[in-house]
């Protein structure tokens, strides 16, 4: 299969490493030409960690978007959520075809949604979108013609917004271990980053600015505390999910699943000991400002669309309502602006019916 990547952050480089080594054909665009450049003087993607040692060398590597996307079968939009909506409106100006999959590697909350309103606005008919519940890699860029990948995802979950079991079948023709789910909002309410980040990107937020992220967010940072307040927020999550019809598993549980919390653990209500305890996640530093992308992504396209839907469904979410409000006074800013918003999801003004009614089309 042909497929673009677009994006060059980290799991965008171990999308092309795997899809390559897969024997696709890949397209690999950025839109940076500074970042793009190592790679070019390289010739492709060095990498290691779990998809072996190597060089992956795509057939092109562009900034150009119209080329990148020339000929190909399929889009992957591997970059952070809050770009989503300019990588749709993007597409759609590049004159991406109605009927040609895209797929969100991760769509997190909202982000199919997102994207085929933004590309609707065009004029044009959105194309079938694939989200995925999270990012399918572990990855981090130590070198900027590199990637260190150190974590794959084993059951990754999956939904389509229009295109129904045919979308995601191509998707899983290029990321195999795809688990198809009911409709998007059972996987957007499936991002653990949402549960995962929030709590500890707060309150922590002290030893972010003093130590410019020299510790450990997964370990150093999952204090007793900080998980009490991870559980009560997931049990908003799985509340949320549970009003629009879907049995969810807890954060823990579904961390297993992606291999971000050893198989053997058996005690899925004690989240510090869980999630400290994961390998693939234990030598992540925290972030390095109140700018780092656990701020930028997790709260404007992560909690607000969750708290658009938990109004949407009448269920209470106090945790990730004060998070929320928390995080916008210590950052300064308002999430609203540019966010996920219920505008931004073409679900404004639905009833939680009707919500489900657009998702299941």
């Amino acid at each position: 299969m042909k497929a673009a990547v677009l994006g060059a952050g980290a799991g965008g480089a171990a999308s092309v490493v795997e899809l390559i080594q897969a024997g696709h054909d890949v397209h690999f665009w950025a839109r940076s030409a500074d970042t793009l450049e190592p790679h070019v003087r390289l010739g492709g993607i060095a990498y290691d960690g779990k998809l072996g040692e190597g060089v992956a060398k795509p057939a092109l590597i562009t900034t150009d978007l119209k080329a990148a996307i020339s000929g190909v079968d399929v889009a992957v939009v591997v970059l952070p959520t809050f770009t989503h909506s300019a990588m749709a409106a993007a597409l759609a100006a590049a004159g991406w075809p109605s009927d040609k999959l895209v797929v969100l590697n991760p769509g997190h909350t909202g982000g199919a949604l997102e994207f085929a309103e933004t590309f609707s606005r065009s004029g044009r008919a959105a194309p079938p979108v694939v989200e995925f519940s999270t990012m399918t890699y572990v990855a981090r860029k130590y070198r900027p013609d590199g990637v260190t990948i150190s974590g794959r995802a084993k059951h990754l979950k999956a939904a389509s917004l229009k295109g129904g079991a045919r979308a995601i079948e191509v998707a899983a023709t290029l990321y195999p271990g795809l688990v198809p789910v009911e409709d998007v909002i059972a996987s957007d309410l499936s991002n653990v980053n949402m549960i995962l980040h929030p709590p500890g990107a707060v309150l922590a937020a002290a030893w972010v600015e003093a130590t410019g992220g020299d510790f450990t967010f997964y370990v150093d940072a999952m204090t007793p505390g900080v998980a009490r307040v991870m559980q009560q927020l997931d049990r908003e999550r799985l509340a949320v999910a549970e009003a629009f019809g879907h049995k969810l598993p807890n954060l823990i549980e579904e961390m297993k699943l992606l291999g971000t919390v050893e198989p053997d653990v058996t005690d899925t209500a004690d989240y510090r000991a869980a999630i400290s305890g994961g390998t693939a996640n234990s030598r992540i530093k925290g972030p390095d400002s109140l700018q780092n992308r656990y701020y930028k992504e997790d709260f404007g396209h992560g909690l607000l669309p969750f708290l658009e839907f938990a109004r949407i469904a009448k269920v209470e979410a106090p945790v990730a309502e004060a998070l929320y409000r928390l995080a916008q006074i210590a950052v300064g800013t308002d999430y609203r602006e540019g966010g996920r918003t219920a505008e931004a999801m073409g679900i404004a003004g639905l009833s939680k019916q009707q919500v489900i009614e657009k998702v299941r089309m």
